[in-house]
């Protein structure tokens, strides 16, 4: 059997760790050959590709990023695109494909299975919000990529006495807001899912503040005050419809600003979060997901993707993963709530 492999979307810690596992357990215990596929659905599209043996994943256990480079191509954009896959697909004979992605990566996959394409998808993404699956890996490293930004910047905020505003990841989820904010003690947490108060927001800066405590205020790039709009980066979308975002943090610190006198600074995370070498949690988690996509491919069970529930890796059809996105109840907002002010 010929099998490829692909990463598309946001680049995220653990990829390579995937495609190691998927090679090493498919040429090691099935004799399988595979193809890399560049550059996400591009490389199935137009046929860019590159031998994958042992040699080509001996090293890249503890490398961020992905070997196989990565795009936000949508195949279904560009006429005739799945015609062109099954061309390219045919002419380097391969049977099959494990695409390794968040959600539009593999919605796209969903399509290809429905259209008789035979597909096993891996999720991936820092942000958490893949349905089906407690955990998507990369989502460990980006929380503890912000949770170490939070500490070293309670230093300096306490040091000159002023509010700072920490802008992470999150467009249309919270988790990583969530997860770093609670482990890095922050005064507030704002996420996408509940639009926030500006007023209550300085009324609890202005608390920390008569406790002679530097506020900490983290906030998902995707929040929104009550009656808002989404902050917008710029107004250009991608392949397929996300608009890029940002913006916030500055707005936010600046209100801040001007409603306490205080002085009120943003930083922005932005991509350091996804970048560089995956936590010991998210290599482990990666690995055991390229085996079992490994099974299932040779179970000939395609149109599932592997998932993680509780501690057991299981496989979960593509329609459930994509259906909806996993946001943050409200519960776990509520119990960050606790330590607000």
């Amino acid at each position: 059997m010929r099998v490829g492999v692909l990463t598309g979307g946001g680049d995220c810690p653990g990829l390579n760790a995937v495609i190691r596992a998927v090679v090493r357990k498919g040429v090691e215990v099935h004799g399988w050959e595979f193809v890399g596929f560049r550059n996400g659905w591009q490389g199935p599209l137009t046929g860019d590709s590159r031998p994958l043996g042992l040699a080509d994943v001996e090293d890249i256990l503890t490398r961020g990023g992905t070997i196989l480079r990565s795009s936000r191509t949508n195949p279904y954009k560009v006429d005739g695109g799945v015609d062109q896959i099954r061309k390219v697909l045919a002419d380097q004979e391969v049977d099959a494909l494990i695409a390794i992605g968040g959600e539009d990566t593999l919605g796209v996959a969903k399509r290809l299975t429905d259209d008789g394409i035979g597909v096993v998808g891996v999720p991936k993404t820092i942000d958490n919000d893949l349905g089906a699956t407690d955990y998507t890996f990369g989502f460990d490293t980006a929380v503890s990529i912000a949770t170490e930004a939070i500490d070293r910047l309670h230093t300096t905020a306490e040091s000159h006495h002023r509010a700072l505003v920490i802008e992470v990841m999150g467009r249309h989820a919270g988790w990583i807001a969530l997860h770093s904010g609670l482990a890095g003690g922050a005064s507030v947490i704002l996420v996408p899912e509940r639009q926030f108060s500006v007023d209550q927001v300085v009324q609890w800066v202005e608390q920390r503040f008569e406790k002679e405590y530097a506020p900490i205020i983290v906030v998902a790039e995707g929040a929104l005050p009550e009656g808002g709009e989404e902050k917008l980066l710029t107004g250009e979308k991608d392949a397929f419809g996300h608009v890029r975002l940002g913006g916030i943090g500055n707005w936010l610190a600046d209100e801040i600003s001007e409603r306490t006198g205080k002085e009120s600074r943003a930083v922005v995370l932005g991509h350091v979060q996804r970048g560089g070498t995956p936590t010991a949690y998210d290599r482990v988690l990666a690995t055991r997901f390229g085996l079992q996509a490994v099974d299932a491919v040779a179970d000939g069970d395609f149109g599932v993707m592997v998932a993680l529930k509780g501690t057991d890796i299981v496989r979960v059809k593509l329609s459930e993963a994509t259906a909806e996105l996993k946001t943050v109840p409200l519960e776990r907002y509520q119990e960050a709530e606790v330590f607000f002010g």
